[in-house]
């Protein structure tokens, strides 16, 4: 039987990427995609390509534009290089922030209230039985405890702090149980959705379960949160506002400058909507 020999040709390299004639190599690119972490290897590549080429970008129109900087120290006592030195200083002499304004400022307070709100606060108690999950006979002793200490509960809901000083597994034991104010985020995700759903001097009626053991838990008193006046946030508003308008008006530049550009070998995402004549 003769066999036939297939010729295997190489695959071709992709053609090069460049930026108004300046070759930006495969090996930068390679060095840069370790700070652009994606789903894939191709993706991870593409999004440092396009890094490259912003950075390229920027510093042909500083040096187009002669722009001069001075290198900076950050708070952290880095001191820039000089390309980032003249990005910087392009970036802040040709993007123009419009300041956000009093009545743009009230707008966006009147939208968002509910990101200006106080939290809750939740006076709390309860009662612990500590439980290792690890040993399942020692998780439903636990349990049992637990369950039976909420029956009695049920029938006499101010014997709460006497249980808890006989019975908890927590230091709060020798007060009662009594856990102080509490905010969201400061207790374990299945405890805080329990207070969530309780009303001011209730108990709840079965354990609640977490890595810790299993909880009885008391509301003694419920502060609801409250709007914080529009005085109060203000500069947190329009320092937001201020850096949302800088971000976008660096996008529009960045845009403007890639459909000016002659580049090569990639296309750069987004660059159509932004052309200019």
């Amino acid at each position: 039987m003769t066999a036939l020999a297939v010729e295997r040709r190489p695959a071709p390299s992709p053609p090069p990427i460049s930026v108004n004639g300046t070759i930006i190599s495969r090996a930068a690119i390679t060095r840069e995609v370790q700070y652009h972490p994606a789903a894939t290897p191709a993706a991870s590549f593409r999004l440092a390509a396009e890094a490259l080429v912003l950075r390229e970008l920027l510093l042909q129109e500083a040096r187009h534009r002669s722009v001069e900087a001075a290198r900076q120290v950050d708070g952290k006592g880095r001191r820039e290089t000089e390309e980032e030195a003249l990005i910087r200083a392009l970036v802040e002499r040709e993007v123009r922030v419009p300041e956000p304004q009093p009545d743009e400022l009230r707008r966006y307070y009147h939208a968002n209230l509910a990101k200006f709100r106080s939290p809750d606060i939740v006076e709390a108690r309860h009662i612990l039985v500590a439980a290792p999950a690890s040993d399942a006979a020692a998780y439903a002793a636990a349990r049992a405890k637990a369950e039976a200490m909420a029956r009695l509960l049920a029938a006499a809901p101010d014997s709460f702090g006497e249980l808890a000083r006989l019975h908890s597994d927590c230091a709060s034991a020798g007060e009662g149980g009594v856990l102080g104010q509490i905010v969201p985020g400061e207790t374990t995700p299945e405890f805080e959705a329990a207070l969530a759903a309780m009303t001011e001097g209730e108990t709840t009626s079965s354990p609640v379960a977490t890595r810790y053991g299993f909880h009885l838990i008391r509301i003694d008193r419920l502060i609801p949160g409250t709007v914080l006046p529009f005085d109060a946030v203000a500069p947190r508003i329009a320092a937001y506002l201020a850096e949302r308008a800088r971000r976008l008006a660096t996008a529009q530049y960045m845009a403007r400058l890639v459909s000016r550009a002659r580049i090569a070998g990639m296309t750069m995402a987004g660059a159509e909507a932004y052309r200019v004549s």
